[in-house]
């Protein structure tokens, strides 16, 4: 099937690239919405948006199949009082000023999805957490996915069907963490993180293109949708993995107190490596979606497939 335009919002990231070459062969026309314009790549078009105000690109909006909103300053950072404003800020603008376009459109997008994060839900390592069951956590990075998805359900979009999708962890050869873990891996530092219990819930970015366009022709669905692996692992077991992987038998672990040391040098938080997600696609999966890797091992083996 041929889709006439879908449209990426801060679509100039690692994911955005996986989502543009993913539509590339399957839609006339692929628009990315970014901070920098740039020429066009065949049928890819980006377009420059601040993300707060209206221009040209609003009307770009118009018979889209699909709207992605990518939009969000990257997380792997301290969380200062800035950075926290600016992590807020990065994803409830956008999402309001999407949402104010929308409603007034007489062709809007089809499917408007945001990717917020699975992170919402509470460390858990006594249970998995889904759509219907899962339990919302507390702390900072909780209150930025529940206003950011506050914001997304307000908007008022009657004509067009909305979908927050609770993204896990993307493991990708081009960028995000996987490739930073592979090099812990390299150097002999790829052993448990932390006591190794938490769960990893990861999805392979094939899956993270491959759903949405899933979830463009299931009409059915709507609301939260959660965007992780069937198969979710400790952090031990992801590491053997990677190391299984990659050819090395053994690997140093990094207890708590040397990541908390670790993350302020590189200016991080170890929120990122040490809460479990333990997070399942319940919806997912009942609507009949077969994921392309639903184990970690395949999905490792996959990614080191071509590497240099």
């Amino acid at each position: 099937m041929t889709y006439n335009k879908i449209v990426l919002a801060g679509g100039n990231g690692y994911l955005g690239s996986v989502l543009a070459a993913y539509y590339q062969t399957r839609a006339k026309e692929v628009i990315i919405l970014s901070r920098k314009a740039k020429p066009a790549d065949g049928n890819i078009k980006t377009l420059r948006w601040d993300g707060q105000t209206v221009g040209e690109w609003a009307t770009r909006l118009e018979d889209a199949d699909l709207l992605i909103n990518l939009c969000g300053k990257n997380v792997n950072c301290r969380y200062t009082k800035t950075n926290k404003a600016a992590i807020v800020e990065s994803r409830v603008v956008p999402t309001q000023l999407l949402g104010r376009v929308i409603a007034e459109m007489v062709h809007p997008p089809k499917l408007w999805i945001n990717v917020t994060s699975a992170t919402i839900y509470r460390h858990a390592e006594d249970r998995p957490q889904d759509e219907e069951t899962g339990e919302i956590g507390y702390g900072f990075s909780i209150d930025v996915c529940r206003q950011w998805e506050e914001t997304f359900f307000d908007t008022h979009t009657p004509h067009t069907r909305k979908i927050a999708l609770r993204m896990g962890i993307v493991l990708g050869r081009g960028d995000g963490a996987f490739p930073r873990l592979l090099n812990l891996v390299k150097f002999g530092l790829g052993g448990k993180q932390g006591n190794g219990e938490q769960y990893v819930s990861w999805v392979h970015e094939q899956d993270a293109a491959k759903c949405t366009e899933w979830l463009m022709q299931r009409e059915d669905l709507a609301g939260v949708i959660n965007c992780t692996a069937p198969e979710p692992v400790k952090n031990t077991v992801f590491m053997q993995a990677i190391r299984d992987a990659y050819g090395i038998k053994l690997g140093l672990p990094a207890p708590a107190w040397l990541l908390e040391i670790g993350a302020k040098v590189i200016g991080t938080e170890t929120e990122l490596i040490l809460k479990s997600r333990w997070v399942l696609p319940k919806r997912l999966l009942d609507s009949g979606y077969t994921f392309i890797f639903s184990k970690t091992a395949h999905a490792v083996h996959d990614l080191l497939s071509i590497r240099s």
